[in-house]
């Protein structure tokens, strides 16, 4: 966790009804990725650690005969719930709402464990020690996220920039750096997070944490995305309410006066209420648990 900055439970509050519609989604061929790096074959389990509404957990779980998604946020587990029903897989999902530093006993060893844009909010180091202790020997972590050269939505770092936007795309592009202002115009210039601030934003450095817990790699595996993606002003409300830093609940009783305002600039930037943008490529760091 970022110096000076203590997680609480208001993170994401009330987020999680917009994050699957709000956020871009991961490059199309991460599930056949990690399946063939990883020589997956629908045998072993995996723990997807902050799990959100299950987006990774889910994409994967034909690869596993079981997957367990833990996650802090009761929403999101809600979400995550509900999503593994219609989809079909609820009997092999399970769903644990507790935040990675206090993982319940009797979870049982896993194959694999994912963080997927979720290990900035943690206590790292504690937490790489404690998903080492679950992990079979010969294991693997894999990180996950949005390629950050690339615009993307699905990033905590920010709303993104208007750098997806392509010559002979159908429709604008999504007025990000527009948006990042409005958010600061009635939040602050100083990024909110939860009931903290994070004015350095979240920390990185995540190869020197795993290193010291005794993982080793990593190899890191790039699953291109740029395809064209289209995208409503619903879609793009949805994506700044599903972060953290501009979560519904940080504009208390001006909710509704953001809303009107978010809307009226996404209508002055495209009349016909549509965007376009470039579908972020994923990136993948793999560590195993011991040596290679």
């Amino acid at each position: 966790m970022a110096a000076g900055w203590e997680w609480d439970d208001s993170l994401f509050a009330g987020t999680a009804r917009h994050y699957r519609r709000g956020r871009l989604p991961y490059a199309p061929g991460l599930a056949g990725t990690l399946a063939e790096v990883l020589q997956l074959d629908g045998r072993g389990r995996l723990i997807d650690v902050g799990c959100g509404p299950g987006v990774i957990g889910l994409s994967l779980a034909h690869l596993f005969s079981e997957i367990v998604g833990v996650d802090p946020d009761r929403g999101m587990v809600a979400e995550a719930v509900r999503e593994a029903a219609e989809q079909g897989v609820a009997g092999k999902a399970r769903w644990v709402q507790a935040r990675a530093e206090d993982l319940p006993a009797g979870l049982g060893t896993f194959d694999v464990a994912t963080f997927a844009q979720s290990f900035h909010w943690m206590d790292r180091d504690l937490v790489a020690v404690t998903i080492k202790g679950i992990l079979k020997a010969g294991g693997v972590l894999a990180h996950i996220s949005d390629l950050k050269t690339e615009t993307g939505q699905g990033t905590e770092t920010g709303t993104g920039t208007e750098t997806g936007a392509v010559a002979g795309f159908p429709h604008p592009a999504a007025p990000r750096s527009a948006i990042d202002e409005l958010v600061q115009q009635y939040l602050g210039p100083v990024r909110r997070a939860g009931r903290g601030v994070l004015p350095h934003g979240t920390p990185g450095g995540e190869a020197a944490v795993l290193t010291r817990a005794g993982f080793s790699g990593p190899q890191r595996h790039v699953v291109p995305g740029g395809q064209p993606l289209e995208r409503s002003a619903d879609d793009l409300v949805a994506g700044v309410f599903s972060m953290s830093f501009s979560a519904p609940h940080l504009f208390g009783t001006r909710r509704d006066a953001f809303e009107t305002d978010l809307r009226r600039l996404l209508r002055e930037a495209s009349p016909s209420g549509r965007f376009s943008e470039r579908q972020p490529s994923t990136e993948i760091f793999v560590w195993h648990n011991g040596p290679r």
